[in-house]
């Protein structure tokens, strides 16, 4: 892909290599143990150096827990984009916010 990662574009990604409705407890029992690593991963401050592999490194769970979280979403049929906008617009009225979510639209 050359451009911009979109919230779409992962989307389109995760679903195209791994895509398995009948497997959408699994993905959130994956998406907690991923959450737990990141945990453990923030406490032992695993902070990625300069020139350093991801492995092992916060950044590497983070990654983790947002594909399970795209994967679980995939598996509802959630248009992540759409869900994000409508959730931001909710949260601006809620706390009073100015600045709006933009989508580029």
């Amino acid at each position: 892909m050359v451009g911009n990662t979109t919230v779409k574009y992962l989307q389109e990604y995760i679903k195209a290599k791994d895509f398995n409705p009948e497997l959408k407890k699994e993905y959130f029992l994956k998406l907690s143990e991923e959450f737990g690593e990141l945990a453990v991963a923030i406490r032992k401050k695993q902070v990625r150096a300069e020139g350093e592999t991801v492995k092992g490194t916060i950044d590497e769970e983070v990654w983790d827990v947002i594909y399970y979280a795209i994967a679980l979403a995939n598996c509802y049929g959630i248009d992540l984009e759409r869900t994000i906008a409508e959730k931001e617009e909710l949260n601006r009225i809620k706390y009073n916010r100015k600045t709006g979510f933009e989508t580029g639209k």
